[in-house]
């Protein structure tokens, strides 16, 4: 029988050897600082040498932790070979994904291309979705709020960059429309209107304008299609509307830009994290939000 230390151990030390942190490789493996040290010990006091140091540049591998490192990456890329060596070469994962309407057909829809070119043995199920109770039937969930959830494995993936915009045939004649008496529109969540309207306003530092008035959509697709047909002014994300804003169909009726507070989410729960699939899509998904 092999005599070895957990597997669970050796994973920690190899991601704080990477990261040179524990803070880092906590983070990546969603436990708390503390368990990683608690693991580094016990892997410390089974082999009788020490593995970390810590300097004044930061953590520091001691000459038997580089070592072990390296040997451990090798093993570990041995061991994933090894695997992919016995899998059925065409069966395809399905990743299953919840995200919000307007993002997954504006954003997400736009670039899946790039992640079936390069993970082709990975099928996706993009659905509409919200809410912890999902968590548990999807793979991962893009979510648009204001802050990360603590029962998962939260991220933020990008901030909303809001623009006042209109349809040229509001803007045809000349001076920017009156926010007194033009159309506002509004975004419903959950419910409520998002104070997108007030937050531009604000920035502007403009006065004596009523936000309260004008149209409610639940969707924000429905306020696009709306302002496209120059039913009303909107507050949008500019990042939905970059395709309108290049060809003309709208156009920002102030240089204003305002960024937040809302967001969007990559959460994973705490049982999906270790999946292949949700790693490689976390990691893609977070180089395309910022590349």
């Amino acid at each position: 029988m092999r005599q070895l230390p957990s597997l669970n151990t050796l994973r920690v030390f190899e991601e704080v050897a990477r990261h040179r942190s524990f803070n880092q490789a906590a983070t990546h493996l969603n436990v708390t600082q503390g368990a990683v040290s608690r693991q580094i010990k016990q892997l410390e006091d089974y082999l009788g040498v020490a593995l970390c140091v810590r300097t004044a540049q930061g953590l520091a591998l001691t000459a038997a932790g580089s070592t072990l490192a390296g040997q451990l990456r090798e093993a570990f890329d041995q061991v994933e070979h090894a695997l992919h060596a016995v899998r059925v070469p065409n069966l395809r994962q399905r990743l299953r994904i919840a995200a919000p309407p307007t993002w997954a057909t504006r954003w997400l829809s736009a670039h899946l291309r790039g992640f079936a070119s390069r993970y082709p043995d990975i099928g996706l199920s993009v659905i509409h979705g919200a809410g912890q109770e999902h968590l548990a039937g999807v793979d991962c969930q893009i979510r648009f709020g204001l802050a990360p959830r603590t029962h998962c494995h939260s991220r933020l993936l990008v901030m909303e960059r809001h623009l006042a915009v209109a349809s040229p045939e509001l803007l045809a004649e000349g001076p920017p429309p009156d926010l007194n008496r033009a159309t506002l529109l509004h975004i419903l969540h959950h419910g409520k209107r998002l104070p997108v309207w007030e937050n531009w306003l604000a920035a502007t530092g403009r006065e004596g304008v009523d936000a309260s008035q004008g149209m409610e959509f639940s969707t924000l697709d429905q306020v696009i299609h709306t302002a496209l047909a120059g039913g009303g002014l909107a507050v949008i994300d500019r990042q939905m509307i970059e395709r309108e804003l290049a060809d003309g169909r709208l156009q920002a009726i102030a240089p204003v830009e305002v960024t937040g507070p809302y967001g969007y989410w990559l959460d994973v729960a705490n049982d999906k994290q270790g999946l292949a699939k949700v790693q490689r899509f976390s990691e893609w998904l977070a180089g395309v939000c910022n590349p």
